[in-house]
């Protein structure tokens, strides 16, 4: 299910009341398992500063970011088949990871080796991802990436995962948190960005990080395109919204000399084995950059 967020969505003042129209013609419902609860209050999830680390000279190394969708065996007439990664094959695909010597990072620790010079943990870093909300991101990728002491980037959309899918519920959102995940958003509905006027567009992108970030006091500095598509007036519109950067679905390995609002991405598909997770991973890192658009017409 979507995530509910029309309370939520009243205090920003910038819709209607539950079940009322939305600037892109979404419509904001709200109950059952996978719905946002948006009751007022603190994040149970909020964390205590973390200690301010040695700096040493800005990262220089390109990094692979990997796209997972949902992890679970794909039900009988998916639209989208690949998108579904059985969890034996997604834990494989994770010891694959270890043997080769990588180790998950998040963007956030990313961009603060790239530009400030944080140092990243022991190990070849790499960014796992998840789009869209799913709930086995929770209930299956979170408890596999813990016991190897991971952390994974949730790339959620406020509302719209059909009910068959599941989506996250505001607990889940919260566990996560705790479990150190970052968050970021793909905006409010997985909407087709650069076929949306001003407003729809600016709906979609600066108030989806709104709120995220007033509900669950975390900074959601990165945005997700939906499908990849974007064009200059959507990396426009997320700049202007106060992102650091965006992720794309273009292959290929991410590099401080880029653009950070075009960042390539892997998507991992299901069936594919752990030794072709890891070619898949190492024929990408010569792989040119994103093009100024994708998706755009």
């Amino acid at each position: 299910m979507g995530l509910a967020t029309a309370a939520l969505l009243g205090a920003c003042g910038s819709a209607g009341p539950a079940g009322s129209a939305t600037p892109n013609g979404a419509r904001l419902v709200g109950g059952g398992r996978g719905a946002l609860s948006v009751a007022s209050g603190h994040s149970s999830s909020a964390r205590p500063p973390a200690r301010v680390r040695a700096r040493g000279p800005r990262g220089t190394e390109s990094v692979p970011i990997l796209m997972y969708h949902v992890i679970a065996p794909p039900p009988a007439g998916a639209p989208f088949p690949g998108l579904y990664v059985p969890p034996p094959e997604f834990e494989a695909q994770m010891r694959a990871l270890v043997r080769a010597h990588f180790r998950a990072v998040t963007l956030d620790q990313l961009e603060a080796n790239w530009r400030q010079g944080v140092p990243l943990p022991p190990g070849r870093p790499i960014v796992l991802s998840f789009d869209n909300g799913y709930h086995s991101q929770y209930a299956t990728a979170m408890p596999v990436l813990r016991r190897l002491g991971w952390a994974g980037v949730e790339n959620i959309q406020l509302t719209g995962l059909p009910p068959s899918q599941g989506g996250l519920s505001d607990p889940e959102v919260r566990a996560l948190l705790a479990a150190h995940w970052e968050l970021d958003t793909q905006g409010i509905s997985h909407a087709d960005l650069p076929t949306l006027t001003p407003t729809q567009l600016h709906y979609q992108v600066t108030v989806a990080r709104q709120l995220l970030q007033r509900r669950y006091h975390v900074p959601v500095n990165w945005f997700c395109y939906p499908s990849g598509h974007y064009n200059a007036a959507v990396v426009a519109e997320v700049r202007a919204a106060g992102y650091l950067g965006s992720t794309t679905v273009v292959p290929g390995w991410a590099a401080p000399s880029q653009d950070p609002y075009r960042l390539p991405r892997l998507r991992v598909l299901g069936g594919t084995t752990p030794s072709a997770l890891i070619a898949q991973i190492a024929a990408a890192s010569t792989a040119a950059p994103p093009p100024a658009s994708y998706g755009a017409g």
